[in-house]
């Protein structure tokens, strides 16, 4: 039978798998098994405290809180109700998730630690439509535990509402609501339906079909599309036994315990492990790859942000496959993947089936299909100009070559890729920086690097008669005085964005950008490659120790 939708899919696969191990995780220092039963009986108990709460079909749920087993039954239950799941991602701070939850209407919330609440209470005046606060930890509000007891106290009267609710989801209704960036610095609600989210899964079923004995270690955050859809979604369509990692810097860690047949990661991670055990013999490296790794790894995963195609060749001479897939939050996420059965590890493989792909004329990659959203909430102007002609613009560049393989070249639209997977938008930031009087002119720069480094050109005038200051400005762009009063200006600037938002490192030039270098266009707007160029051995530095 084809589910028709998430709930529907989570129902089907505990009634067929029962006791079996459906997830296992650490308390204690130890792993537990949760079979797939418990979990059907905790998310519909979830479902019921929602209904019992007041929560309508189509009603926005918040999951504010970093991976864990809770997250993972809230977001069944959330579903089991009827009701669309946001989530806005752990780091953020309380002014962006207010940002969030006001803008998608969010009633209840799911929140994790004390840290997550502090976020939520600063800014609780603000969320006029939010009525109730679950945590998981044991925090001053409803706590999961009681939530789940007064859950299972109402599922008998509330079990043919639950079933009723089920029915009526179809691949139409909405399923989640994710947070993008946005070219202005606000985000884009991006609107994922039921229908999406399955028809990625099934594609990815249809292009690399599950093997019974599947193992996945899962830890890419499950705020963010990707993990959802590949780790969470995916391992129960597949019936497969996922662990959960204890964080990402305990991962080595746990993929020797777990020893997993395959899992999801972005290009950072890979790049470290590789690093980590590098030698100048190569036959070494290989060994030591694999050992951390284990014996059962198949092939490795990587999305989120471009591999460098070095990596990927150290990985497959030493036996392992790295394959890369491609996606936007906006395509549910995958558009594109390699499978151990057809690669090229250079390229971002062939769409997954029932996905379409073509090239504009401008180089544009296009694609169209059931994995293209609903659009963005509450932004008709922004969907229509994302999806025209029933082609979802994706803003990245790309080419298929004859078998069908797609490789993305660069990008149309001006955000940028960490190593790690996280968007930037830069021009927003930048926009915040300039708007501190000691700032003249700012370049954010890190596209596929770990962090964010700066290029700034301070308001000489002004910094001077603030600090006293007189001489040439080549001289003061290296004076440490002026390093550590524009560092605290830029953090008071960047203190309401978060962590990978923040600019770790910067340097100070003692002239602006401008038109006659050619870094200025004609209307002002900086000229990024060419900067990039004449600045390249500040920026090498800034990178030298990363």
């Amino acid at each position: 039978m084809t589910p028709r939708n998430l709930a529907e899919l989570h129902r089907l696969q505990a009634e067929r798998l029962g006791p079996r191990p459906a997830l296992r995780h650490k308390q204690l220092g130890l792993y537990h098994d949760y079979p797939w039963d418990q979990y059907r009986r905790d998310a519909l108990a979830c479902a019921a405290a929602l209904l019992d709460a007041g929560v309508r079909p189509g009603d926005r749920v918040g999951l504010f809180a970093e991976n864990r087993l809770d997250w993972l039954v809230a977001d069944i239950g959330v579903l089991a109700a009827g009701a669309v799941c946001v989530t806005p991602h752990a780091p953020l701070t309380a002014r962006q998730v207010q940002y969030e939850l006001a803008d998608s209407g969010c009633t209840w919330l799911f929140v994790s630690t004390q840290v997550q609440l502090d976020k939520i209470n600063q800014v609780r005046d603000e969320l006029p439509e939010l009525r109730g606060i679950v945590s998981f930890d044991r925090l001053d509000v409803v706590t999961w535990p009681a939530f789940l007891a007064r859950g299972r106290q109402r599922l008998g009267e509330l079990s043919a509402e639950l079933a009723r609710r089920e029915a009526t989801l179809d691949r139409d209704s909405p399923a989640g609501i994710l947070y993008t960036s946005g070219t202005t610095g606000k985000p884009k609600g991006v609107m994922l339906t039921h229908g999406n989210i399955l028809s990625n899964v099934e594609g990815m079923q249809l292009q690399n079909p599950p093997q019974p004995d599947e193992v996945l270690l899962s830890w890419l955050p499950y705020s963010h599309i990707y993990a959802r859809t590949v780790d969470h979604y995916r391992a129960i369509a597949n019936g497969t036994l996922m662990y959960l990692a204890e964080s990402a810097e305990t991962l080595v860690d746990n993929l020797a315990e777990c020893q997993p047949t395959h899992m999801n990661a972005v290009p950072r991670f890979y790049e470290k492990v590789y690093t980590n055990r590098a030698d100048a013999d190569p036959a070494k490296t290989a060994r030591r790859l694999r050992d951390a790794f284990g014996p059962r790894v198949r092939f490795l995963s990587s999305g989120g942000a471009p591999l460098p195609p070095a990596i990927a060749k150290a990985y497959y001479d030493a036996g392992l496959m790295v394959l890369q897939g491609y996606g936007l939050t906006e395509s549910a996420p995958v558009i594109s993947f390699n499978s151990p059965q057809q690669y090229k590890l250079e390229t971002v493989g062939r769409p997954l089936p029932g996905v379409e792909v073509k090239i504009a004329d401008d180089g544009e990659v296009l694609t169209r299909g059931p994995h293209v959203m609903k659009g963005y909430w509450n932004n008709p102007l922004a969907t229509a100009e994302a999806i025209r002609d029933g082609w979802l613009h994706t803003g990245d560049l790309g080419s298929l070559d004859a078998d069908g393989f797609l490789s993305i070249t660069g990008r149309k639209k001006e955000l940028m890729v960490l190593s790690s997977g996280k968007k930037i938008v830069p021009p927003f930031l930048e926009g915040l920086l300039i708007a501190d009087p000691y700032i003249d002119q700012a370049m954010v720069c890190g596209e596929a690097r770990s962090f964010l480094t700066a290029l700034i050109v301070p308001a000489w005038d002004a910094l001077k008669k603030t600090l006293k200051l007189d001489g040439d400005e080549d001289k003061l762009a290296n004076d440490p005085a002026v390093y550590r009063f524009l560092e605290k200006r830029i953090g008071e600037a960047l203190k309401d964005v978060c962590g990978w938002e923040q600019v770790k490192k910067f340097v100070i030039l003692p002239r602006p950008f401008s038109v006659a270098e050619e870094e200025l266009t004609v209307s002002l707007k900086l000229r990024r490659g060419v900067i990039l160029k004449h600045n390249a051995e500040h920026l090498e530095r800034m990178y030298r120790k990363e």
